[in-house]
């Protein structure tokens, strides 16, 4: 299996939306710089979805005269932007933001019961947070919650998973024994997607600085009350729409915090006003993360950079 994580998936997306034409006339590259070779005449566009503190950008990105080398640098949000800017000192004459997007998701059905299950879902990479997600399973209150954990690292591509799946063991053994949650392990996007309208909470206590997310703009789209940390460009990718949990370094500490966020937000979901909080979520997140709209977005500058490149 090949990777298809968050980069690759917007790179299939942009395919599919944008002008295969203008596409044909640049070459872009996703996050890691000359990971291909650059194209002798087309202009060379960098689509960065990666954090600045990865490892193999720095030293890249540390020399300013590789900044030359690409007429381009897109951003998935301001925060990994300005990141960039700060710690490389990048030109910024040559950098925009152009967000992720998604496409259109069913939405669950905002009536919620009292005494019905709640169930939370986490879908992200176990690294993220899931053992500070673990530990505030065992320090929730309320009987009615359930989780289940879709999370692995199969969707960075068989060798990955090979090289580095074995050291998480442990955590999925203990979402496998706890009472209130369950472990269902890796499931494609398409998967995820089209059930997501069967939960109620998006949990995810993130300790892993997000440069965007595409799991919490598909939750949000299906109508999932989002409890999520205030960290990395969360709040940006979020707007005001979840219940943010302040980030914390002491993970016993966050995770007190998050349990009791999520009984907090099982208390309120039955709640008229948190009914229409999440359908103008979802409004929201359909206009704003919409391909429809993103591709359009792509195509206006893409237009741009071969019509200079033609003067």
């Amino acid at each position: 299996m090949n990777p298809r994580g968050g980069t690759e998936l917007q790179v299939e997306l942009l395919h599919k939306y944008a002008d295969k034409d203008l596409l044909d006339k640049v070459q872009i590259t996703t996050s890691v710089p000359e990971k291909i070779p650059l194209h002798p005449t087309k202009p060379n566009i960098l689509w960065q979805q990666n954090s600045y503190d990865q490892p193999n950008l720095a030293p890249w990105f540390q020399d300013k005269e590789n900044h030359k080398k690409y007429d381009w640098y897109v951003f998935n949000s301001h925060w990994c932007y300005e990141k960039y800017r700060m710690v490389f000192d990048i030109p910024t004459t040559k950098c925009l933001v152009i967000k992720n997007a998604i496409e259109k998701i069913e939405p669950r059905k905002l009536e919620y019961t009292p005494g019905d299950p709640i169930k939370l879902i986490y879908t992200s990479t176990p690294w993220r947070g899931l053992n500070v997600l673990l530990a505030a399973m065992q320090l929730v209150q309320n009987k009615h919650v359930h989780l289940d954990v879709y999370s692995s690292t199969q969707i960075y591509g068989n060798h990955f998973r090979d090289a580095h799946d074995t050291q998480y063991k442990r955590l999925y053994e203990q979402a496998e024994s706890l009472p209130n949650v369950s472990y269902v392990g890796y499931k494609t996007n398409e998967f995820i997607k089209d059930n997501l309208k069967n939960y109620h909470i998006f949990a995810y206590p993130n300790i892993w600085e997000e440069t965007s997310c595409i799991a919490a703009i598909e939750a949000m789209a299906a109508g999932l009350y989002c409890l999520v940390t205030d960290y990395g460009a969360l709040f940006e990718t979020c707007a005001e729409f979840p219940a943010y949990v302040p980030y914390e370094k002491d993970f016993i500490k966050l995770a007190h915090t998050f349990a009791s966020v999520i009984d907090a937000a099982a208390d309120q979901l039955h709640q008229e006003t948190i009914r229409h909080h999440l359908k103008f979520q979802i409004e929201y997140t359909n206009r704003f993360y919409s391909w429809d709209l993103r591709g359009g977005v792509w195509n206006k500058f893409l237009e741009g950079v071969i019509n200079a490149r033609s003067k």
